[in-house]
């Protein structure tokens, strides 16, 4: 079959042979790339409208006991500005977010032995004692079950652990031997288990990975059949071992983000500040192309210019005000809204 006829069948099926898969991402043109944004952009606006939901990204660590060889504040960084914000500091972004609009807030941090559940536990239900309104997620890395849970009981709502790779072979090019995919699974089928709308992703274009690869995370993802997925291109840190190792194209990961959309039509999907770092209207443009999710930065500016995951950051100088109005003009630019709303999966 032909590439057109390709994306039709996924639209109707929700997947492909992994052949098939294959061969689209391989030989996929731009027309293809549009039709298949054409589709998912009219999947997503049936079944939400022009909204596009907002999430206040609030980064509360960037120590990091891991050592993922992609990653700008892995432990062996030496250079990376370490620091973690205060109760106080983090429950100031959340009064300023619930004030702007959000009813999502995002806690995003490294692997952090200083961020017990404990503490976690407290500063999640105090959160939801004063807005309980609002929707908790939550991306703080792998942990145990019970850990898990504890943040679930609190009140937690959502939790996001990219996959990376659905490969074995492809994970241990990335990871060092201590991390391993089977663990990375298990943490995201507990999380499923328990009950939190769950979400998955990779990078699309980062080193070693192959269409192969990528037909494996979509098959992966559709098994999973996560409530959120994150996804966006590759970009390199300077200061980690594929320093120089070229960025995913904005295009492939474009391509992407529309067949997660025409394989999961509800999944809630966002555009990615990678994406908008690797090209100026990305986000714009993920929106597009079936992304009906966006994260801007409400951290303190002292932290955001120190959360850095890959060189060229966007956003790294902007405080939140700044932040928020831009995406907004730019999401309004092309005809979507900015609701005051949690934006669940349903």
């Amino acid at each position: 079959m032909d590439n057109i006829t390709r994306i039709d069948y996924l639209a109707k099926a929700g997947i492909l042979p992994k052949e098939e898969l294959v061969e689209l991402l391989s030989s996929y043109s731009k027309e293809d790339r549009m039709y298949a944004a054409e589709k998912a952009m009219k999947t997503s606006v049936s079944i939400f409208g022009r909204k596009i939901y907002s999430r206040g990204l609030v980064e509360i660590s960037n120590y990091c006991r891991n050592d993922c060889y992609y990653c700008g504040i892995r432990k062996s960084n030496s250079n990376a500005v370490r620091y973690r914000l205060s109760e106080d500091e983090i429950y100031y972004c959340c009064d300023w977010g619930y004030e702007a609009g959000f009813r999502t807030f995002v806690f995003q941090g490294g692997e952090d032995s200083y961020l017990t559940d404990d503490l976690l536990v407290k500063i999640i239900s105090s959160i939801k004692y004063k807005y309980s309104d609002c929707a908790i997620t939550l991306s703080l890395g792998e942990k145990e079950r019970r850990s898990y849970q504890r943040l679930f009981d609190a009140g937690a709502d959502r939790y996001l652990l990219r996959h990376e790779t659905a490969c074995d072979s492809h994970y241990s090019l990335l990871h060092p031997p201590a991390l391993t995919l089977r663990e990375r699974k298990r943490c995201l089928y507990d999380l499923k288990e328990i009950g939190f709308q769950t979400g998955c992703g990779m990078m699309v274009g980062s080193p070693f990975q192959t269409k192969d690869n990528l037909a494996d995370d979509l098959l992966f993802i559709k098994e999973f059949g996560p409530q959120m997925v994150g996804l966006g291109p590759f970009i390199p840190h300077r200061e980690t071992p594929f320093g120089d190792h070229p960025a995913g194209r904005a295009e492939d990961s474009l391509f992407m983000l529309s067949l997660v959309r025409l394989m999961l039509p509800r999944v809630l999907l966002p555009a990615t500040t990678a994406l908008g770092t690797v090209r100026s209207d990305g986000r714009e443009q993920g929106i597009l192309a079936g992304a009906n999710v966006v994260m801007p930065n409400i951290s303190p500016l002292d932290a955001r210019k120190n959360y850095i995951l890959y060189d060229n950051k966007i956003g790294t100088s902007d405080d939140a005000s700044e932040s928020l109005a831009y995406v907004r003009q730019k999401i309004e630019g092309i005809g979507y809204e900015m609701p005051v709303e949690r934006g669940d999966y349903s």
